[in-house]
């Protein structure tokens, strides 16, 4: 299976942040264990690197969190093609459908977040950490 994993799931990780740490966790370790292909967005990359420096103030230490998190997930590109066409989907949130339209174009089965509202009008289906549990463990 192919995910794309949305901001939010991979802070919760990184940022402990309950009550969401566990499921978000569960997700990243069927990545590692090779069970799920899974990935985020070059965009992504510098979200976490930004928020969480912020957060931490320690740059080493986001430093090796992000290389830990790159042996784990792939990281996917994005074009200027990627982003006038994200414009064009009927989605409000343009970080959203800047990330719906990438996972469209990496065949996602679907994005893993916890703001399924944003991906409403996704072309990529949308689903909690929690419900992607919950039916990857019924496969």
């Amino acid at each position: 299976m192919n995910v794309m994993l949305d901001t939010n799931v991979i802070l919760d990780v990184l940022g402990k942040r309950e009550p969401f740490v566990q499921n978000s966790a569960q997700v990243l370790m069927l990545a590692a264990k090779s069970k799920l292909y899974a990935s985020m967005t070059a965009n992504t990359v510098t979200d976490i690197y930004y928020l969480s420096k912020k957060h931490l103030q320690d740059h080493a230490a986001v430093k090796n969190a992000l290389l830990n998190l790159m042996d784990i997930l792939e990281v996917v590109d994005v074009t200027k093609a990627d982003c006038v066409k994200a414009f064009y989907l009927p989605i409000n949130d343009f970080e959203g459908a800047l990330l719906a339209h990438c996972a469209k174009r990496v065949k996602a089965d679907c994005i893993i977040t916890r703001n399924v509202k944003d991906f409403v009008g996704s072309p990529v289906e949308a689903i909690t950490p929690e419900d992607f549990l919950k039916r990857f463990s019924l496969e």
